[in-house]
C-alpha cells in the first residue's frame, strides 16, 4: 500500500505573503512561473503542478501555524489590500478598500484565514496545523 504524499509548509521560513510563495514554489517543487497570488495558489492545491498528479490526495502539514497565523494576519492582510487596490479593476475598489478598512480595525478575515479556507475547500487535501 502507497504512503500518503505528505507535503511541509513551515511557518518559520517566512515573515510575509511574499516569502509564503516561496515556502509553496518549495514545498511543491514549483516551476519557475508558479502565478505568486492566491488563484494559483488554489490551482497548485488541485494537483498538476509540482509532484502532485491533478486531484491527488495529499497531506498538508502546516508546521509553526501559529506562527504563520501572525505573519499572515491584520498588517500583512493591509499591506496586501492595500497593493491590490493600486492595480485593481475599478468595479472591484469599493470592496476591497472596505475589507482594507477592516485588517487595518483589526477585523474580518487575513490572509491566514483566506488560505486555509482555500485549503478547505479540496476535499483530497488533508490539512494538519502543527
Amino acid at each position: 500500500m502507497k504512503s500518503p504524499i505528505k507535503v511541509e509548509i513551515d511557518g518559520r521560513k517566512f515573515e510575509n505573503l511574499d516569502q509564503f510563495y516561496d515556502a509553496v514554489v518549495e514545498a511543491f517543487r514549483l516551476p519557475d512561473f508558479f502565478g505568486r497570488n492566491l488563484d494559483a495558489f488554489d490551482d497548485v492545491l488541485r494537483g498538476g503542478f509540482g509532484h502532485l498528479d491533478y486531484d491527488e490526495p495529499f497531506e498538508l502539514v502546516w508546521i509553526e501555524s501559529v506562527v504563520s497565523r501572525q505573519v499572515l494576519g491584520y498588517q500583512e492582510t493591509a499591506r496586501h489590500l492595500s497593493k491590490m487596490l493600486a492595480t485593481c479593476h475599478p468595479s472591484n475598489v469599493p470592496s476591497i478598500k472596505r475589507r482594507l478598512e477592516n485588517a487595518r480595525r483589526g477585523v474580518g478575515p487575513t490572509l491566514f484565514d483566506e488560505i486555509l479556507d482555500i485549503i478547505r475547500l479540496h476535499r483530497h487535501v488533508t490539512l494538519a496545523l502543527k
